[in-house]
């Protein structure tokens, strides 16, 4: 039966989805959906915007809780400049997270040369934040007002300021931030707290050496960025996210995707044929999807694993790929040799990625830490492995001749090692503070590459 309140909603919707975006009509009119889906008297009979009723419960400086990073970090769901993420919680029962656990990680301020005694929290002068309310569109939560510290990550870090703001993810946090620990605190109400912000993911595809710019996803996505593969001539580069969304640019075609499509868990790499005509994309449960001349060999989709796959990589014939998991397992399917593994291994840090020789014969892991791992005909050419790093190792990728690779961090750092010559980065620029570089694909004459961050 339709109620007053549902013809009200579609013909007040119908007109507010005609007025002009402010990020893109797109984006415009799914929030404003959203809202009158979810709240409808709220959003049609009170002030504000459809914005204003996707923030959640207490949304303002009385609640006591803190503003979302994104709200005050140019829209980035980052710990901002001058801030680390000092501790976490986990909320269930999350919307966001198709009803599963929500994380959010505290940002605190770092104190400088400061120290703080036993409290663990430095006074005011020894940081740059000042306690006020959010003013971004209807977050108004607490900004550098809390002081306190749940303390499960950057415990080399004794000295922080008050959490200036926090991220959301679905992630787990020491995944997200490897100097997390496991150690668990709840808070609920905060389940489906939410921003503006928060509603969608931008990416960006930056260029070093003789890599060009081929463009990049514009406005909100729905999902972020988790891979990018070059083209065989190295004239374009392929996105992938993690519903599935393809994005192509320069000479890459669009040969399909699983945008759209409800998916057991995320979209977490890319690999292309040796044509260019094809191409599988992974997801983190080892399901596979392939597309174009792409041919289906087999999956670890269904199967119960010890750790989540996050990479794959395909044999120089194209009808075969290997999958690599967090724990170091690879698993091989059509023609792709199994050249051994770390499974069962002890590691200091989770595999992120895996590159294949230019034989196939065998194949590079990397952890988080920069360590690598060679196996079959591919030779260790030195690894990052025991050296601090400002931020974590997110990706690898193979130079054209196999006698060397890069590494790629999550600050957009880059390592050459071996006949991989270094073009530049992001961390050396500083033109992505505030993203996080997901991947490194570099183009086929070796002559250059491109990460994609977001």
């Amino acid at each position: 039966m339709t109620t007053l309140a549902t013809r009200a909603v579609e013909r007040i919707g119908e007109r507010l989805a005609r007025r002009p975006s402010r990020r893109s009509f797109l984006v415009k009119t799914a929030v404003v959906g959203s809202a009158l889906a979810t709240r409808p008297w709220r959003y049609l009979l009170r002030p504000g915007t459809a914005y204003a009723s996707l923030c959640g419960p207490e949304a303002d400086c009385a609640s006591g809780w803190t503003v979302f990073c994104c709200s005050i970090n140019n829209g980035e769901n980052t710990c901002p400049p001058n801030t680390i993420p000092a501790g976490w919680w986990k909320a269930d029962g999350s919307a966001f997270c198709g009803g599963g656990p929500r994380y959010i990680l505290d940002c605190n301020a770092t104190c400088g040369s400061c120290g703080c005694g036993s409290s663990g929290i430095c006074a005011p002068g020894c940081h740059g934040w000042r306690c006020h309310c959010g003013t971004n569109d209807c977050d108004r939560r607490r900004v550098a007002c809390n002081n306190f510290r749940y303390g499960q990550c950057r415990q080399d870090v004794a000295c922080v300021g008050p959490v200036v703001c926090r991220v959301a993810t679905c992630m787990p946090p020491w995944e997200w931030e490897p100097s997390c620990t496991t150690t668990s605190a709840t808070a609920n109400a905060t389940a489906n707290h939410t921003a503006p912000c928060l509603q969608g993911s931008t990416a960006a595809v930056h260029a070093f050496g003789a890599a060009r710019d081929h463009g990049e996803p514009q406005g909100l996505l729905r999902s972020p960025v988790t891979g990018i593969e070059s083209t065989p001539s190295g004239n374009g580069y392929w996105l992938v996210a993690e519903d599935g969304g393809i994005f192509s640019f320069g000479d890459a075609r669009f040969h399909g995707s699983m945008g759209g499509t409800r998916l057991n868990r995320p979209v977490v790499d890319l690999a292309r044929t040796p044509t260019g005509n094809g191409y599988w994309m992974v997801a983190s449960d080892g399901g596979i999807f392939s597309f174009g001349d792409a041919r289906f060999h087999g999956s670890m989709g269904g199967v119960r694993l010890n750790q989540p796959i996050v990479g794959i990589a395909a044999t120089p014939t194209g009808r075969g790929y290997w999958m690599v998991a967090s724990d170091g397992g690879v698993f091989s399917f059509g023609d792709a040799r199994f050249h051994g593994s770390m499974g069962g291994v002890r590691l200091n840090q989770p595999i992120v990625g895996i590159a294949a020789t230019p034989t196939g014969r065998g194949y590079w892991m990397v952890a988080s830490d920069g360590g690598v791992f060679s196996f079959g005909d591919a030779r260790f050419h030195g690894s990052m492995g025991g050296v601090r790093l400002n931020q974590p190792i997110v990706g690898i990728a193979a130079t054209p001749t196999g006698r060397g690779y890069w590494m790629v961090a999550r600050d957009g750092g880059v390592f050459s090692f071996g006949d991989a010559r270094f073009f530049g980065s992001l961390a050396a620029d500083g033109s992505a503070i505030g993203r996080r570089t997901v991947d490194v694909a570099p183009r086929p004459q070796g002559d250059g590459y491109w990460m994609t961050t977001t």
